[in-house]
């Protein structure tokens, strides 16, 4: 998949249109779609995107996605993906969706196939949208779709609502409207090892800047190193306040069973679930206590 950061002419593309935060099941159906007309029509298939999210943009808002742009990346060319073309919002945002659709999508790429979700909206004010896609279809001779609604248990799979279960550490809900486990990574640093003076040594990463933030709390996790094998582990994500840390969050995460130096390594965190709030504890025994106890919930 080669990424793209400038309009560049790329002709006849069967296109999937979005911000695709966090790239969910709702987004695969989309990008799915694109993928498999661009097979049908033998032409290649392209992500059209945002660097910032537009209502972050608009409402000048801190970025927080579901997932790193490496990770976001990653998904999309899995997904079988030629180009993802990434656009500055900046440079758009005032176009009527007339002019999005012909001095944007129809001048650079002239495309075969347009895909979108069922709720996608362009141009200034947000006034175009999927009904102005289908009825253009004919006269600019490109096939459109706009993919159904993607439930799970019942509800629309959507960015926001997996956000909402996130903010409120319900996790395996948000990993199924993911279709896979929420993660963070980062390289290992070196903490005050308290943890191991008590016999929990933990692998601490800085917790991304620009990815969504759980509740301070424990989680039952899953760690990989770079050679993709999982760990089994215990985290905590917060402040450490029985241990009087400066404030910043940071996440620890006890890796069962495992024995060795991580420090400089690139450590990837999948959360399964969440065991508790984080707690203050008087000393190191209640933690020590409560952490043996915790471990047990795994």
């Amino acid at each position: 998949m080669e990424i793209i950061t400038e309009l560049t002419k790329i002709p006849n593309l069967s296109l999937a249109l979005g911000f695709f935060d966090g790239v969910h099941l709702g987004h695969q159906a989309v990008i799915d779609c694109a993928v498999d007309l661009a097979r049908s029509l033998r032409c290649q298939s392209a992500v059209l995107t945002f660097e910032k999210h537009p209502e972050c943009y608009l409402n000048n808002l801190p970025q927080k996605n579901l997932t790193s742009d490496e990770d976001k990346y990653n998904i999309i060319r899995g997904l079988g993906v030629d180009y993802l073309i990434m656009l500055d919002f900046e440079n758009i945002c005032k176009l009527t969706p007339n002019q999005y659709l012909e001095e944007i999508l129809l001048r650079y790429f002239s495309p075969k196939a347009i895909s979108t979700g069922f709720n996608h909206h362009f141009g200034i004010g947000r006034s175009g949208g999927v009904n102005f896609l289908a009825n253009y279809q004919s006269r600019y001779d490109y096939i459109y779709t706009a993919t159904p609604p993607q439930t799970i248990f019942g509800e629309v799979i959507s960015s926001s609502a997996i956000r909402q279960y996130l903010k409120t550490g319900e996790i395996p809900i948000a990993n199924s409207m993911l279709g896979r486990s929420f993660s963070v990574s980062g390289t290992v640093i070196e903490g005050k090892k308290l943890g191991q003076t008590i016999g929990f040594p933990t692998a601490n990463i800085i917790y991304p800047e620009n990815v969504i933030e759980l509740p301070y709390g424990v989680y039952e996790v899953n760690a990989f190193l770079e050679n993709g094998i999982p760990m089994h582990g215990l985290a905590n994500y917060g402040i450490s306040p029985t241990i009087s840390g400066d404030g910043t969050p940071i996440l620890e995460t006890h890796i069962v069973g495992f024995d060795g130096d991580l420090y400089g390594k690139y450590l990837r965190i999948e959360f399964q679930k969440m065991i508790r709030n984080e707690l203050k504890f008087d000393n190191l025994d209640e933690l020590k206590t409560q952490i043996e106890i915790d471990l047990q919930s795994l």
